[in-house]
């Protein structure tokens, strides 16, 4: 069985998995940490395994599964501000400026959305397993208008090791959540970082902890 963790390039779970004795790969269009093996727009792969042309998907085969962490920015809390213009960024915009941007949001916000169906669509048709982690604070779009809803929220990382207690909801497609039990004490996780990266709170904020994904793969994946 091997794991492609899609939109990763921190390596966080693909090197979680090879410590537990399986093969893994990072994809993603970047490789700020080195870590990446796929450099590949996985937006492109997306749209192309959905009309039938030749993927990255057609190399996945049915035993192997695919944890994705899309992109969320487009779905997260802080949206709505921007819809109605009054992020504080927007303070001193006028209204003309205000409707251009909101009338771009909504197309972004549409083609994210077009995008991550297509990527449930194309492992459903291809059975491959999949898994999808999305931020779950609230209000967020997929929670009020998706109509796949997610098999596991997590409401607080930090009991699992995160350095984060920042909620987090995961889609599990053609499987179940293992949801193995655990007799282990929590782990009290020191506010760890990557080694030679900027360690700014927002950073840190978007990132999962090793001693997280160790134990999500363990406790929902194997």
């Amino acid at each position: 069985m091997t794991f492609h963790c899609f939109f990763e390039q921190s390596g966080t779970f693909k090197n979680e998995f090879k410590k537990l004795g399986y093969e893994a790969y990072d994809y993603d269009i970047l490789d700020d940490f080195g870590e990446t093996d796929y450099k590949v727009d996985l937006f492109k792969e997306i749209e192309t395994a959905y009309e039938g042309g030749e993927s990255v998907f057609d190399s996945i085969k049915d035993e192997d599964q695919i944890i994705a962490f899309f992109p969320c920015i487009r779905f997260e809390c802080k949206i709505p501000l921007w819809f109605r213009g009054q992020a504080q960024q927007q303070k001193n915009w006028d209204e003309e400026k205000k409707l251009e941007y909101a009338m771009n949001l909504q197309k972004e916000l549409s083609d994210m959305y077009r995008l991550f169906s297509e990527l449930i669509l194309v492992c459903k048709r291809k059975n491959i397993p999949l898994i999808i982690e999305n931020p779950y604070t609230q209000p967020h779009y997929l929670t009020l208008y998706f109509p796949i809803k997610p098999k596991l929220i997590d409401y607080d990382r930090s009991e699992r090791g995160d350095n984060m207690k920042k909620p987090t909801q995961y889609w599990f497609i053609n499987r179940e959540p293992s949801n193995n039990l655990f007799f282990e004490p929590q782990i009290l996780n020191e506010q760890r970082t990557h080694d030679g990266i900027s360690k700014d709170r927002k950073r840190i904020r978007s990132m999962i902890s090793p001693d997280y994904a160790n134990r999500f793969i363990r406790e929902f994946i194997l």
